[in-house]
């Protein structure tokens, strides 16, 4: 049987563009002059559609998802991404070291949220939870913001297994960070670790209050009941 190529990936993604909604993720992935998601195209495909697409070609190269990751439409990057992840997920040994090796020097190109959230955890954070874990801290110390969304966001990974140690002291390390982006995630992975120890998380915002930003404090806290989340928006953690 003949082998799909990354060419027919490339096809059917576009023929199943939907230029009205392109329109509407090009202001929603903030793609104008500035902001963070700049000249980034889109063909407008819905997530499902586009993975139901890619996860069909999980059999293309390295060299393939890097000429995917290469292209200036958002949607082949996420699949390509998709692929990445799947094949992660069935490798073993020496290919998932050289699937971590190819996802981290493809960063550059992993420039956009979406692009981080649905490979981070899957890819970088899977392969490290019983490893040691220094690159985080040099992602987490990047110049560039999506590498250090991958560091605070690949603790998904730990937090299902109910380890939070590197959640808790990744959101630490970023707490003064500027870009909402990150304070937005720090606030999600901190949320998440808060399923697992309300404890722990409740000792580590009272410990950050004065420091925390408020976007991340709030998504942090979203769990819990609307009288308690307005104490700790005053610093209040009594109950």
């Amino acid at each position: 049987m003949r082998t799909a190529t990354r060419k027919e990936l490339e096809r059917e993604l576009a023929e199943a563009a939907e230029p009205k909604r392109a329109e509407i993720l090009a202001w929603f992935f903030k793609t104008g002059k500035g902001q963070y998601g700049e000249g980034d195209q889109f063909l407008g495909l819905t997530v499902p559609k586009m993975r139901s697409i890619a996860l069909r070609y999980r059999h293309l190269t390295l060299k393939d998802l890097a000429r995917l990751l290469a292209s200036p439409w958002h949607e082949y990057r996420l699949a390509a991404l998709e692929i990445l992840a799947a094949q992660f997920e069935k490798a073993e040994g020496r290919q998932r070291d050289q699937i971590v090796e190819f996802y981290l020097k493809q960063t550059p190109r992993i420039n956009n949220w979406d692009l981080v959230d649905a490979s981070a955890p899957y890819i970088l954070g899977e392969y490290l939870h019983d490893r040691p874990r220094e690159i985080l801290d040099r992602l987490a110390a990047s110049n560039d913001l999506w590498e250090r969304r991958i560091a605070i966001v690949s603790t998904f990974a730990f937090i299902r297994r109910g380890d939070l140690k590197d959640t808790f002291r990744l959101a630490e390390r970023l707490l003064d960070d500027k870009h909402d982006l990150i304070r937005k995630a720090s606030g999600w992975a901190l949320r998440e670790a808060g399923k697992v120890s309300r404890p722990s998380l409740l000792r580590f915002l009272k410990k950050h209050y004065k420091r925390l930003p408020r976007t991340t404090l709030r998504y942090a806290i979203e769990r819990f009941p609307p009288e308690q989340r307005e104490k700790m928006l005053q610093g209040d953690f009594s109950f």
